[in-house]
Formats: structure tokens, C-alpha cells, sequence
């Protein structure tokens, strides 16, 4: 059975790549992986992948290409160039971007793919680490739906809400809305903590009867135990939602959609960056509220 599936390789094993290329792994899945790290290589490996020196000898004969970096220049790095997943991936097969970047970007990577004879989806995903590991990833998809039927046995494996928003670069642009909301949300939760906590209110008992009312949202359900517990270990960086919030501030631009709350929840972000907190979650937000309140460091 195990060979009628197609064969994988995976570029990008960071904090989403890992647990998404493992799960495919599990599934049956045969993944050949490249990443910069070896300790990642060592990981897939462990798990039961391949690990591959290069992004050509990855991808050379894959039937599918799945790749999760940072941003629209990794993408464009191992996209492109001799060395690239154009040049090397064979002709007929699928490249799934899973990143986070530009619509742009994808239109451009979809139009340059359609040359070398690869067919291309934009595939970025909502529901960070914890999404990843657990399989319950939204996925949201650009491109053609023939390609997307195609994709979507491997896509019900990574996650649980599946689908095709529309032409390439489609799933970008619903991914950068999300990003949008994520933030909008996640510093709504801060101002509440703080003010709680101003107040003396119970923060514990606070957020559960807030989380069980019009008030709750998966964002705080997810981010509820960091605000509870200080803990701002990445799920998903600081550093990475300024580049969204980028994304999204642009692209509103662009069509002429105006942001008002956005653009401030952009600031906050990007003000976060700036005091050196880019490495630690988006829950962090609660950082910068605590310092405009003077209430913590």
C-alpha cells in the first residue's frame, strides 16, 4: 500500500516543519527532508525519514515538495537557481508552499514553477506548534482545484480544516487576514490580563468564565496557561508575526483596505521587536501592555 504513495520532500524543519513532516511519516508517507540544522536532519531521521545534503538531492525525485521556511527571501532561496527546487524537482510534480509569505510572492513562484513543468499550491496554515503536532491545522490553499484534490489526502493528514480559497496566492492573502485577527485578538487578551490584574481580580478564575462567554476564542484558549504562567516560549515568534503584520498592512495597502486597529497592533508588535522580545511567542504581546502600564518589566 505504503507504495502507491506519493514520495515527499520536505524543506524547512523548524518549529512547524518537524512535527508536520513526522505526522506524515506516521501516515506512511515516505519524506526526504532538508533543512540548514543537522540536529533537524537527526530528528527526521529518528522519526523515520531521510535526511538529504541538499535541496536538489531532496527534492530530485519527489513526486510532491513541501516546503515551510520563514518568509517570501527563503522561499525565493531554495525556489530558484541552479541549486533550487525548480531546476531539480521533475517534471509533473506538485510544490506545496506551506509558508507564510506575500501573494505576490506565490503568483510569482506559481507563473516561474508553470515553465519548468511543476504544478504549485499556496498552502500557508493557522494553529501554530501545538496545530502541528496534534494534526489540527487550518490550511488554507491557492491554486488549481484539480491540484488541490490532488494535494488533499496529504493535507487531511497535517490538519483538520481544509480548504481552496481560490487562485494562487488566495491562500496568502486569507492567511494574512488571519494573521490580522491573531494579533487584533491576542492584544485584546493582554489589555484584558493587565487590567485584571490591576484590578486584584483572580486571573485564573477570570479567564475561564471569559473563555466560556462571548469572549472566548481559540486564541485564548490556546494562549490562556502563557498569560496565566509568564511562559513565552515560542509556539510562534514575535519576529515572525511582525513579517506578517507586514504582509497583511501591505497587501491592505495594495487593494485599498484600511486597517485602523491593525496598523496599531502592527506598532505594538513591531515595538515588541524592538526591545529585543522577537524570539518569544505572540502571547508576549502582554509584555509591551505591562510596560505601557508600568506593571512589569
Amino acid at each position: 500500500m505504503s507504495n502507491a504513495l506519493p514520495r515527499i520532500a520536505w524543506i524547512g524543519l523548524g518549529i512547524m516543519g518537524s512535527p508536520m513532516s513526522e505526522n506524515l511519516v506516521k501516515a506512511g508517507y515516505d519524506v526526504t527532508g532538508f533543512t540548514m540544522e543537522q540536529d533537524k536532519l537527526d530528528r527526521l531521521a529518528a522519526a523515520g525519514g531521510s535526511a538529504a545534503g541538499s535541496v536538489a538531492e531532496a527534492v530530485r525525485d519527489a513526486d510532491v515538495v513541501i516546503t515551510m521556511v520563514p518568509a517570501s527571501p527563503q522561499v525565493e532561496a531554495i525556489a530558484y537557481g541552479p541549486d533550487g527546487i525548480l531546476e531539480n524537482a521533475r517534471s509533473g510534480a506538485l510544490l506545496i508552499d506551506m509558508s507564510s509569505i506575500t501573494p505576490q510572492t506565490s503568483v510569482d513562484l506559481a507563473r516561474a514553477a508553470r515553465d519548468k513543468g511543476v504544478r504549485v499550491l499556496d498552502a500557508p496554515v493557522s494553529g501554530g506548534e501545538a496545530g502541528a503536532v496534534e494534526a489540527v491545522l487550518s490550511i488554507m490553499v491557492g491554486g488549481e482545484q484539480a491540484d488541490f484534490e490532488a494535494a488533499r489526502p496529504l493535507f487531511e493528514v497535517l490538519g483538520r480544516t481544509v480548504v481552496l480559497c481560490g487562485p494562487h496566492g488566495a491562500g496568502q492573502t486569507v492567511k494574512a487576514a488571519n494573521q490580522l485577527i491573531v494579533a487584533i485578538n491576542i492584544q485584546a487578551c493582554a489589555e484584558a490580563v493587565v487590567f485584571l490584574e490591576k484590578s486584584g481580580v483572580d486571573l485564573k478564575a477570570a479567564l475561564d468564565v471569559l473563555g466560556g462567554g462571548l469572549a472566548g476564542s481559540t486564541v485564548l484558549a490556546r494562549k490562556r496557561d502563557n498569560f496565566l504562567t509568564r511562559d513565552f516560549r515560542p509556539g510562534f515568534r514575535i519576529d515572525l508575526h511582525h513579517k506578517d503584520m507586514g504582509i497583511v498592512t501591505d497587501a491592505a495597502r495594495t487593494v485599498g483596505a484600511a486597517l485602523p486597529v491593525g496598523a496599531v497592533v502592527a506598532q505594538l508588535v513591531a515595538s515588541l521587536r524592538a526591545q529585543g522580545d522577537g524570539g518569544l511567542d505572540h502571547s508576549a504581546l502582554l509584555r509591551a501592555v505591562e510596560r505601557l502600564s508600568g506593571a512589569r518589566a
